[in-house]
Parts: structure tokens; sequence; C-alpha cells
């Protein structure tokens, strides 16, 4: 099995997406995002092929929310440069 991606199911979504599941979101697609290996795009954090299961649950969340990916890059950004 090439990860554990493939053994389990998505990650549920909430009933509705409040401002915390917002961070947890950002933060989720900030760690797992994709990394170039030799045999195609990783996630940085769990190597799993990219999008990995956290990436996909994040950018769900965030499109539910119904924020464009432009609103969505400005939001990592923010959160990046707000990191001590």
């Amino acid at each position: 099995m090439d990860s554990i991606d493939e053994a389990l199911d998505e990650i549920p979504l909430p009933p509705y997406i409040s401002a915390e599941d917002v961070t947890f979101a950002l933060r989720a697609i900030s760690v797992h995002a994709a990394e170039q290996w030799p045999d195609g795009p990783r996630c940085r954090n769990d190597r799993a092929p990219h999008p990995c299961r956290l990436h996909r649950w994040g950018s769900r969340i965030l499109t539910m929310r119904g924020l464009t990916d432009q609103q969505i890059t400005t939001m990592l950004a923010e959160q990046e440069a707000a990191r001590p």
C-alpha cells in the first residue's frame, strides 16, 4: 500500500463551517502543501500523494465557506506572516 490515504476514507465535514474550522482548514492546507518528488507531487508532511486527505479536507472546508482561490491565497499569506 502506497500510503495511509488509500486505506482511509475522506475526513468527514462538519454540519456547518465555523470560523474555527476555517482556521484549521488553512493550517491543514499550509502544513500539507505539495512538494515535488521524482515520482510526482507528494505531501510535505506525510509524503502521501498530493493532495493528501488533510489537504483535501481543508480545501473542501474553504470551498464550502464560499472562499475563492484568491481569498484562500491571501489568507494563507496572512497566516504565514503572523507566525513567529
